[in-house]
């Protein structure tokens, strides 16, 4: 895709890694990836990002930040993958300090919250039968406890607790969830729900 205007580029993201997203869930893609690992956030990033971006998937090769906050350098991207691969995910604060971590680090270049916010969503599914309902995170309260997670961690904590629910099969969370997802990082110009009535 050759697109040089930035909104435009964006709307355009938009729009085809949310159909990709409905996709792992409406085919039950997201049940063939690991869960919980590196590789499996690599498989959930590839396969969002694949039509948009030529490094889906790719460990990223470029220090990145956020305002005033620093990524995992380069130098130290790699080891810190293996770390977290090796963190326990048995319970609900094992899962969120996991999760904490890889945001830390920020593997990719580019869609690394919302991959994430999908991966940690499997471990969820698999270690507690529970899926976080993201559309109930109001997404100042989300980014401001995201940005503080690495001192303390205890308001994503009480957050993400707060949002849970044992539906895991519901289409609508799911898609309500991936809308939300995008609203914190700036993308709400497409609905879920629009692009799927419009397939």
């Amino acid at each position: 895709m050759k697109i040089t205007n930035s909104s435009k580029l964006a709307e355009e993201e938009e729009k085809i890694t949310k159909k990709k997203a409905l996709e792992i869930f409406d085919k039950k893609i997201i049940d063939t990836f690991e869960v919980g690992t590196f590789k499996g956030l690599q498989e959930i990033h590839k396969y969002l990002f694949q039509d948009v971006y030529d490094f889906a998937g790719k460990i990223r090769d470029e220090n990145i930040s956020k305002g005033n906050f620093r990524f995992a350098p380069v130098m130290y991207l790699k080891e810190a993958i293996k770390n977290i691969d090796k963190m326990p995910q048995k319970t609900f604060d094992e899962i969120v300090e996991k999760y904490v971590e890889m945001n830390i680090a920020h593997p990719f270049r580019e869609g690394n919250s919302r991959s994430t916010r999908i991966w940690i969503d499997r471990i969820f599914i698999k270690e507690l039968g529970k899926v976080v309902d993201w559309s109930k995170i109001d997404k100042n309260d989300y980014l401001l406890a995201m940005e503080r997670s690495p001192i303390k961690d205890t308001e994503i904590k009480i957050l993400l607790k707060e949002a849970l629910t044992d539906k895991i099969n519901d289409r609508t969370i799911y898609m309500k969830g991936i809308d939300a997802s995008y609203y914190y990082e700036g993308y709400n110009t497409y609905t879920l729900e629009e692009i799927d009535e419009n397939d």
